[in-house]
């Protein structure tokens, strides 16, 4: 259960890297307001054409007799909704992560030379990186579509439908949700797509402490916006984690009555004195290690 609090530990890191540095906070609003604008558009639309859309899928309902056409024309409208929320939730951060490519990019490079380590690099041309993160994307919209209708057809079951399938979809998002935001600064080492998936998998208590509470966060209006540029770095911070860069906590000093090796402990030296040093000199200790960067 350690790994779940260390997700949110790093979701809480990346906003607090934000909150203190305003100008990388502005630089990475950005992408989020020209995609909020787009998406607004497009459930406005949404809004004036749901009905004639569902009327035209269903002709063979015309001839039904009352009230079946409606009851189930609302329905099917109640479910485009539903799914166009639940696509818009998940495909909000792709949309924003591929229109906001460069500017992630660069601030995803930037906490890495935060840590005060090589900042790694993809080497691909922009043009390369962008169709890459177009197709990964793609793959996980088909992935959450899919569970999204097998949890939507599981929801009809009784009581598991209103309690357990719920809890699973915000899993799901949560863990895909993660993965497109890992995905700035793992493909930048070189990760492909399937291997990012492998990697998460392996820690996926992690994986969830960190995308469950950024999907329900980002199911109220407009905080998607505001929380992106934290959840990039965070993600980030966390992607050094799963590969094995974060910096080791130092050890603590050894205090007198530690075990140590060859003359410590109160062995004689040659000197006769305890520590092993000549003429009853104390014997020379090493300083402790400084301590690595924190947050």
């Amino acid at each position: 259960m350690g790994d779940l609090g260390a997700g949110f530990g790093y979701l809480v890191k990346g906003q607090r890297w934000v909150g203190v540095r305003g100008k990388q906070y502005g630089f990475g609003l950005l992408p989020g307001l020209i995609t909020l604008v787009l998406y607004v558009a497009a459930l406005v639309a949404l809004a004036f054409w749901a009905d004639d859309a569902v009327a035209w899928a269903t002709p063979f309902a015309d001839t039904w007799s009352t009230p079946w056409p409606g009851l189930l024309r609302g329905f099917l409208t109640i479910l485009l909704w539903a799914l166009a929320l639940l696509l818009a939730v998940v495909s909000f951060t792709a949309m924003t992560l591929l229109v906001g490519q460069p500017f992630y990019e660069a601030l995803s490079e930037r906490v890495d030379a935060s840590e005060g380590a090589d900042v790694p690099g993809s080497g691909l041309p922009l043009w390369r990186e962008l169709w890459i993160s177009a197709r990964d994307s793609l793959r996980i919209l088909v992935r959450v579509a899919f569970y999204g209708l097998l949890l939507f057809a599981a929801g009809f079951l009784p009581f598991v439908g209103q309690t357990v399938v719920p809890a699973i979809g915000f899993c799901v998002s949560g863990f895909f949700l993660a993965e497109e935001l890992t995905a700035v600064a793992l493909q930048r080492r070189g990760m492909e797509f399937r291997e990012r998936l492998a990697l998460l998998k392996r820690r996926r208590l992690l994986t969830l402490g960190f995308g469950v509470p950024l999907t329900l966060c980002f199911l109220v209006p407009l905080v998607a916006v505001f929380l992106m540029p934290g959840a990039v770095a965070g993600a980030t911070l966390m992607a050094r984690d799963l590969t094995g860069e974060t910096a080791p906590e130092p050890d603590a000093v050894p205090g007198p009555d530690a075990v140590a090796g060859p003359g410590a402990g109160g062995a004689a030296g040659p000197g006769g004195a305890p520590g092993g040093s000549p003429g009853g000199a104390p014997a020379p200790t090493t300083p402790p290690p400084a301590p690595s960067r924190t947050w």
